[in-house]
């Protein structure tokens, strides 16, 4: 019974390690006024036929601030990276030079930067309901175990261990946000 217990609460524990990564994941694409080339992680460009992420077409770099740099392995695929980029409603205007395309961050206004804050909030919300429902489900495993014969003494100190990881990602959460929402409302 012990190591099934053992493997709820790793299980438990890899879930909601998962939901803290695909948070940090989905905060890195709210752009913050300042560039980053995590932006573009989802632009999709036509490589001969089939839709290639832009990261292996291109370096994407950060010279500055204010600034993304792409730079193509290849110079025919200048104007299908533009389209691409423009095609994705980023709210940005790429601009080339013939070598490289370069990206100018605009700097958010004050309800910009709001909504985005919002945003950053309601997707710090999804990962608090997912790190609540891999206690819920762990916990009534817990149940379903003492019904087969686990010792409530057993079964109260897996849920409290259970309480322990979700407390602890609860305070992940709590302080990605936080440095989310500082680097956002940053002027």
């Amino acid at each position: 019974m012990q190591e099934e217990v053992e493997f709820v609460l790793d299980t438990a524990k890899e879930q909601m390690q998962k939901a803290i990564e695909h948070l940090d994941y989905e905060l890195g694409k709210i752009r913050a006024g300042k560039a980053n080339p995590k932006v573009l992680d989802d632009v999709k460009v036509d490589y001969f036929g089939s839709l290639t992420p832009l990261s292996q077409v291109a370096s994407v770099t950060v010279p500055d601030p204010r600034t993304i740099t792409i730079r193509p392995w290849e110079k025919n695929m200048i104007p299908v990276i533009e389209r691409a980029i423009m095609a994705a409603n980023l709210g940005m205007n790429p601009d080339n030079n013939g070598e490289m395309i370069r990206i100018l961050v605009p700097p958010l206004t004050e309800e910009r930067r709001r909504d985005l804050a919002k945003q950053a909030k309601a997707t710090c919300e999804n990962a608090r309901v997912a790190i609540r429902n891999m206690r819920r489900d762990s916990n009534e495993e817990f149940k379903k175990m003492k019904k087969d014969g686990l010792a409530e003494d057993a079964q109260k100190d897996a849920e409290a261990e259970v309480q322990k990881l979700h407390d602890a990602f609860m305070k992940k959460v709590d302080e990605l946000y936080a440095a989310k929402e500082k680097d956002i409302m940053t002027v």
